[in-house]
């Protein structure tokens, strides 16, 4: 890998001990013994890299008729989320959103969990881990996505553990399908890491502010079903059913009108997070859907007169 290319990621390493001191440490007066610890901790982060190009891409995207699943896959390090992976994860996204022949995705981890947070070992090897932008509208989050807003559904499959920032980045979702065993909370509590992945600016408006402070200050665990309880969760399902059980849901949401289903989403979006008043809010409802009356309702309303969804059925 090219030093313009682990620049870009933000890494400052390259595969070669020497490249690396010359560019950052060797034109210095620092001491040989510490020049010599550069170059131990070059050789380790070379290393894991490596091991990482060998494990295979760590963002899995596949593809479901017009559902897109997108996996974390780093199931060494319970798909802790290093720099390269919120990269990959800001790709997928993009390519997700930006494909208008797909209706929904899923978000999910390989190998028995979803998130364990962002990877604390790369923090403590690569301190330009930290190098992230401070303007939100400018840059990825530290995790990746965590900034993005999408206008298709989005529904995480949550097994094993979704804590921290991967608790941060299943709330990302607009819904989230937990395993009876899943367990979510704020573990960086212990470690003096913050929520900076929009933690607490989403939990909040979701659960509450009350039962949200409950999870951020004392950093506890919280089982599948008190997270139903909260509403984190929306469904729970038997253990390693999740993935299945999101696709289906992803599906059954994809079958219905998606111009009207899209409108109605975003709208419930801006009145929580972007409305200044109740007055705006019910007028970006009515502008926002209005089109909607024309290309999709009156043929709605065709299809109930000649007896279609009658009785509460669905189509």
């Amino acid at each position: 890998m090219s030093l313009s290319r682990l620049g870009s990621l933000g890494l400052t390493v390259t595969c070669s001990v020497r490249g690396f001191g010359s560019a950052r440490f060797f034109d210095t007066s620092k001491s040989a013994a510490a020049a010599a610890a550069v170059s131990g901790r070059a050789f380790h982060v070379s290393v894991r890299k490596q091991k990482q190009q060998a494990l295979g891409p760590s963002v899995l995207v596949e593809r479901h008729g017009s559902i897109c699943s997108i996996g974390i896959n780093r199931p060494e390090a319970r798909n802790a989320v290093n720099l390269e992976t919120g990269r990959q994860l800001v790709e997928a996204f993009k390519t997700f959103e930006g494909d208008s022949s797909l209706t929904a995705a899923v978000f999910h981890g390989i190998g028995g969990h979803f998130c364990a947070g962002f990877d604390l070992k790369e923090l403590c090897h690569q301190r330009e881990a930290l190098d992230i932008k401070q303007d939100v509208t400018k840059g990825p989050g530290p995790m990746g996505p965590s900034r993005m807003q999408f206008t298709k559904p989005v529904i995480a499959a949550v097994s094993g553990y979704a804590v921290a920032g991967g608790l941060e980045l299943s709330l990302l979702a607009d819904l989230r399908v937990m395993e009876e065993s899943a367990i979510t909370g704020v573990f960086c509590r212990r470690f003096g890491v913050p929520l900076i992945d929009g933690g607490t600016v989403r939990l909040p408006q979701l659960i509450g502010l009350s039962r949200a402070l409950d999870l951020i200050l004392t950093g506890r665990p919280v089982g599948a079903q008190e997270a139903l309880h909260f509403g984190i969760a929306n469904r729970v399902v038997p253990d390693g059913k999740g993935l299945d059980c999101a696709l289906d849901l992803a599906e059954r949401i994809s079958c219905f009108p998606q111009e009207c289903l899209r409108a109605d989403r975003s709208s419930a979006y801006h009145s929580v997070f972007d409305a200044p008043s109740f007055t705006e809010a019910m007028q970006f409802e009515f502008d926002n859907a209005k089109h909607v009356l024309l290309s999709e309702a009156i043929a709605g309303a065709d299809k109930f007169a000649s007896g279609i969804g009658k009785g509460g059925k669905f189509f």
